[in-house]
């Protein structure tokens, strides 16, 4: 184990939850009329109908999958009947998909926003700087994929060596020798999924924290319509006194 790892997978994580966590913090108490994703549908809405939808859709199947993959062992798995092949070949169609999904989402997204005048000019260095990072670990986590899923021996399998160092974070001992141990692919796919939370909310992804939960719970606006036949008031001046 060198120094390298340990700050690597040993301290690093610790930092890429305290910033974004902080950072959330802070953007509520000081930055609360930023705290939008600065929506430009009414500049452009044709190529939004098509990027957004499959940016959406695709991220939240790419997020459910890193859950079962890094949160439930294989052993959970296994105990369902669930073998390894029928595991590994469902994480390359679903993850496939849903990583191209994505990709093609964000491609859509970014060519809108670089060719529309006005939706570019509202886009600030944090979130040109964050679409980097974003797509930097869409990429590296379909190479992971595919090169995780087709290569054969068990120090490409992530289940025997991110998963476990990454429950190994929340008992606060993290297993540092076996994320040192794993593929370069899955390690620069992890320090780039890091970098992207540390800077989460300091763009507009930190709109993703926000639910309108207020709106159901807000009062009814009544509208009321004239009656038909009902004699129109004229103006009123300002020095009138009021009338019924």
């Amino acid at each position: 184990m060198s120094g390298l790892d340990v700050l690597l997978w040993g301290g690093l994580p610790y930092v890429a939850v305290v910033v974004p966590v902080g950072g959330t913090v802070w953007r509520y108490r000081y930055d609360q009329f930023g705290w939008t994703t600065r929506s430009s549908e009414l500049y452009e809405s044709r190529l939004l109908r098509i990027g957004s939808p499959l940016f959406h859709v695709g991220i939240l199947v790419v997020v459910i999958g890193h859950v079962i993959g890094l949160v439930i062992p294989r052993s959970w798995t296994s105990a369902v009947g669930l073998s390894e092949t029928a595991y590994h070949v469902q994480a390359l169609v679903l993850g496939g998909v849903a990583g191209f999904a994505t990709l093609a989402g964000v491609a859509i997204l970014l060519y809108r926003r670089r060719t529309t005048g006005p939706v570019f000019m509202a886009t600030t260095r944090n979130d040109k700087t964050m679409y980097v990072v974003l797509v930097a670990a869409i990429v590296a986590g379909l190479v992971a994929t595919v090169l995780g899923v087709s290569a054969v021996g068990e120090e490409h399998n992530y289940r025997g060596t991110v998963s476990p160092w990454f429950r190994s974070l929340f008992t606060l001992r993290p297993d540092i020798d076996t994320m040192a141990a794993a593929p370069l692919s899955f390690q620069l796919h992890t320090l780039i999924g890091m970098l992207l939370f540390a800077l989460w909310p300091f763009t507009r992804l930190v709109h993703a924290f926000t639910a309108p939960v207020g709106y159901l719970f807000r009062p009814y606006i009544v509208y009321r319509s004239r009656s038909v036949g009902a004699p129109s008031r004229g103006l009123r001046r300002g020095w009138d006194s009021p009338g019924p």
